[in-house]
């Protein structure tokens, strides 16, 4: 009897993790999680796909959902990613949104904190992110997160009746307000306060996923942003928003993985950057994502990439799907 006491006490959430570009998100779910599930770039759109990081204590399980960061669209695949962003925060347990306390707010934070004003989820924490940092610009959020809401009261009230009766929600009043949380996560330790505070809001149940993995991310789309994170780290700026990754083939066999790549560009200019002098840049990326993989999956890992010129490739619905930016996995 006490071990189904116990089972029932332990908590289970899904939590969206959302926020602007370059906030540090994926840096956040990796620490929460313990391990990288996500990849990290100081480039925007990173992150293209919604990953689920698995955190799993004696508390109970938090899934996380790492999610492209908002930013100022550009093209269709920016677009799409923006969208992706914006559902994310729906049918979730716990929203999290993530602000980057180094940085004055911009344009993309203030736009987070209007939508939670207006749809006033029931359970939120605003995270400012990379407190170690000076300087720390914690007060300036605060400020804005009150005149957001002081802009919100101005609301017709019978507007706001209108809105809870159409939609059955509680009287705004009862919403919990928007828990404020610093974390660092870089560090240790920087995320136990946030940990603290998701695990406060969750509610007891079963568990969602099993208790011995990490994320349920599919293995071609992981493989996929493993390379897209060395490509991005290798050209910078040059050609990282135009680069499509996608994994053609799977060999798994027993000891040694063959993983065959497809690195995708809109223009005959942007392959040799991608390749390099003499291939330098394949080399490079080969050689690094080959050892992170190996010990990501605990086998040895043969990496092999080629360039392909697809113009427009970022408009192409077989394309997305296959790389997972419209639900469709392989």
């Amino acid at each position: 009897m006490a071990d189904r006491t116990e089972e029932t006490l332990r908590k289970a959430a899904i939590v969206g993790v959302v926020g602007r570009t370059n906030a540090g998100k994926s840096t956040l779910v990796n620490r929460m999680v313990g391990e990288k599930v996500t990849i990290v770039s100081p480039v925007e759109q990173t992150t293209r796909n919604t990953i689920r990081g698995i955190v799993e204590d004696s508390r109970g399980q938090l899934v996380l959902l790492d999610t492209p960061g908002l930013h100022k669209a550009v093209g269709p695949l920016g677009k799409l990613l923006n969208g992706m962003a914006r559902a994310s925060s729906a049918g979730v347990d716990i929203l999290l949104v993530a602000f980057d306390g180094a940085h004055e707010p911009q344009l993309e934070d203030e736009g987070w904190m209007r939508r939670v004003a207006k749809e006033q989820p029931e359970k939120c924490v605003f995270v400012l992110n990379k407190r170690d940092r000076s300087p720390f610009y914690e007060t300036m959020f605060r400020d804005l997160w009150k005149d957001v809401l002081g802009d919100s009261c101005r609301v017709p009230s019978a507007e706001l009746k209108r809105k809870d009766s159409s939609e059955g929600n509680a009287p705004s009043a009862k919403r919990q307000a928007p828990i404020w949380v610093t974390a660092c996560g870089v560090k240790p330790g920087g995320c136990d306060e946030l940990l603290d505070a998701l695990y406060d809001l969750a509610e007891p149940g079963p568990a969602l996923f099993p208790d011995d993995i990490v994320t349920d991310y599919p293995r071609k789309l992981a493989i996929a942003d493993v390379v897209r994170e060395k490509l991005i780290q290798r050209l910078h700026d040059e050609v990282p928003h135009e680069v499509g990754v996608l994994v053609d083939d799977l060999d798994e066999r027993e000891g040694r993985w063959n993983v065959a790549v497809t690195i995708y560009v809109n223009r005959p200019s942007q392959k040799g950057i991608v390749i390099g002098q003499r291939g330098c840049n394949l080399k490079a990326v080969r050689m690094s994502a080959g050892p992170e993989l190996s010990d990501m999956f605990g086998v040895k890992v043969n990496v092999e990439l080629w360039v392909k010129v697809e113009p427009n490739w970022m408009k192409n619905p077989r394309l997305l799907a296959e790389m997972g930016y419209l639900g469709a996995e392989r």
